[in-house]
């Protein structure tokens, strides 16, 4: 279990790090609005962390354990979409979410529903939750339901927290890399190679779903 626990932390944490409508719009909100919308709004991607959490653990995984086929499918369109991700990390000419886009000023109460229908919206956050977490279950622990929730609760905790440090730290942040390039790129290429590697092993994987139970 505990291989499982970090497993699921380093690709939170190789997720997390990797630009996409979360990061963009956290940081955007936080140049734009101050630390403190930037934080509001976190608790809206929280929520939405925890939503995709319960629905997997309560449901979603026993169909695709009486589903194979359709599992099999997800787990190649995870590994699709993590190659994808991978290779906006790697390419030339990639864009950083620390280039922020102007937003209006919000109330706190569309600060907190924007955040939540940002990560709601998220494609990363369902395959994490429902192609990435079985891989890290073991079956022979028994469980399921309770092993699932624990590596979820990790994901949970990777992705509130870096994403905290980002809010917290996004207008030094934005200033620190538009002057060095060179840790742009180190970023890109880091998280970029982890994703790679955990889409690989992703589409090379031959277990089944297992009923969270």
């Amino acid at each position: 279990m505990t291989g499982g626990l970090i497993g699921i932390a380093l690709v939170s944490l190789g997720m997390v790090l990797t630009p996409g409508p979360n990061m963009i719009y956290l940081v955007s909100r936080s140049i734009t609005q101050g630390r403190r919308s930037g934080l509001i709004s976190l608790t809206g991607v929280f929520l939405g962390f925890t939503v995709y959490l319960t629905a997997t653990c309560l449901g979603l995984t026993a169909v695709f354990a009486y589903v194979p086929a359709a599992y099999t499918g997800l787990k190649l369109a995870g590994a699709a979409y993590l190659l994808w991700l991978a290779w906006n990390a790697l390419r030339p000419g990639g864009t950083s979410a620390f280039q922020p886009r102007e937003l209006p000023v919000e109330r706190p109460g569309k600060l907190f529903a924007m955040g939540l229908l940002t990560c709601l919206l998220n494609p990363k956050i369902a395959i994490l939750y429902l192609s990435l977490l079985p891989q890290f279950i073991d079956p022979s622990m028994g469980h399921v339901l309770l092993q699932s929730l624990a590596l979820g609760s990790v994901q949970i905790a990777v992705g509130t927290l870096v994403n905290a440090l980002i809010v917290l730290t996004a207008g030094s942040l934005a200033a620190f890399l538009a002057s060095r390039p060179l840790w742009v790129r180190v970023q890109r290429y880091v998280t970029g190679t982890v994703l790679g590697g955990f889409a690989i092993t992703m589409a090379t994987d031959r277990s089944k779903a297992l009923v969270a139970a």
